[in-house]
């Protein structure tokens, strides 16, 4: 199982650097004002959701289920319980950010970039949450 984990873990901050960085892309994307430009940033946009983050997520959640399985729940897996809410809650981010991927590449946008930079902390605060849970157990 401590492959497993270890994996989850790699897969976890693959994930993490994707939802990090697709929100400053996003700032950028607003701010940029010419064609080519824009063109650039739908492309990397795409790459990095489909090609980085989605695969991450999808494997984080893949060994995260394998460990679930492979130790259950016992008694005072309330920080387990909590975990799971928030990466509920992650998950709902980044089905987000795809709805998100899909107005910038139709050129759809109608955010600003003070919108990004507050949308960007959001993993931030959960990557917190999550670590404390996982190595504290404090529920």
């Amino acid at each position: 199982m401590l492959w497993v984990k270890s994996f989850h873990l790699i897969f976890m901050v693959t994930w993490f650097a994707g939802l990090f960085y697709l929100p400053r892309l996003f700032v950028y994307h607003v701010m940029a004002d010419d064609a080519a430009s824009q063109a650039r940033f739908k492309i990397m946009e795409r790459k990095l959701y489909y090609g980085i983050a989605t695969p991450g997520g999808l494997l984080t959640v893949g060994c995260g289920l394998w460990l679930w399985l492979g130790y259950g729940l016992g008694s005072g897996s309330g920080w387990l319980h909590a975990k799971l809410i928030l990466v509920a809650t992650l998950i709902g981010y980044h089905l987000f950010c795809a709805r998100l991927v899909y107005l910038f590449n139709h050129d759809r946008n109608q955010r600003s970039h003070v919108f990004y930079r507050w949308f960007n902390e959001v993993p931030v605060l959960i990557l917190v949450a999550v670590i404390v849970l996982a190595v504290v157990k404090p529920l």
